[in-house]
């Protein structure tokens, strides 16, 4: 199994490299929000994704600024985790019967891309830091916050949608 695409001796070139990756994740994100916003019954989850959409839409100008200032480039590189997250949001998606469900499901996924997230960006910042990139490491911790913030809003939108399934439902979710 190959871990990486092309030869990664030094930790600037991981950084790129992992730069890219985050880009591609980002985009793929914009692009299945959309869904998401559309599948949601629940008003404020719905808003949430609005909101995160709008968000994810300047994470790809940011990684694309660090991109270009770093290479001069805004190329990507395949992120097979966020691929991998988004597949299976689209079947829980499919597989939910009921809409209660389905916006607990919607729940769920997102936040284990949040999770993906957060931890791709804070290895950014670190590695932006170690290289003697401040500015890099600021705009990496900028979206950090962001990610934790959205991760935060959908922990407080669950106490709600997960409450209002019925429990035989919502029991079923968690066997």
């Amino acid at each position: 199994m190959k871990l990486f695409s092309e030869n990664i001796e030094d930790l600037r070139t991981l950084y790129i490299n992992s730069l890219k990756k985050a880009l591609d994740m980002e985009q793929k994100i914009t692009k299945a929000l959309p869904t998401m916003i559309q599948e949601s019954t629940d008003p404020e989850l719905a808003n949430a994704f609005r909101n995160h959409l709008q968000e994810t839409q300047g994470h790809v100008a940011k990684v694309e600024s660090l991109l270009r200032e770093a290479t001069g480039d805004t190329g990507t590189s395949t992120c097979k985790a966020i691929s991998s997250l988004i597949t299976e949001a689209e079947d829980n998606i499919k597989d939910a019967g009921d809409e209660s469900i389905r916006d607990i499901s919607l729940i769920a996924s997102a936040q284990q891309v949040e999770h993906h997230e957060i931890a791709v960006y804070g290895t950014l910042r670190s590695w932006a830091e170690l290289l003697g990139d401040n500015i890099a490491a600021e705009t990496l911790e900028s979206i950090l916050d962001e990610e934790k913030a959205a991760d935060e809003t959908l922990t407080a939108i669950s106490d709600t949608v997960n409450t209002s399934a019925e429990p035989t439902k919502a029991a079923a979710v968690y066997r």
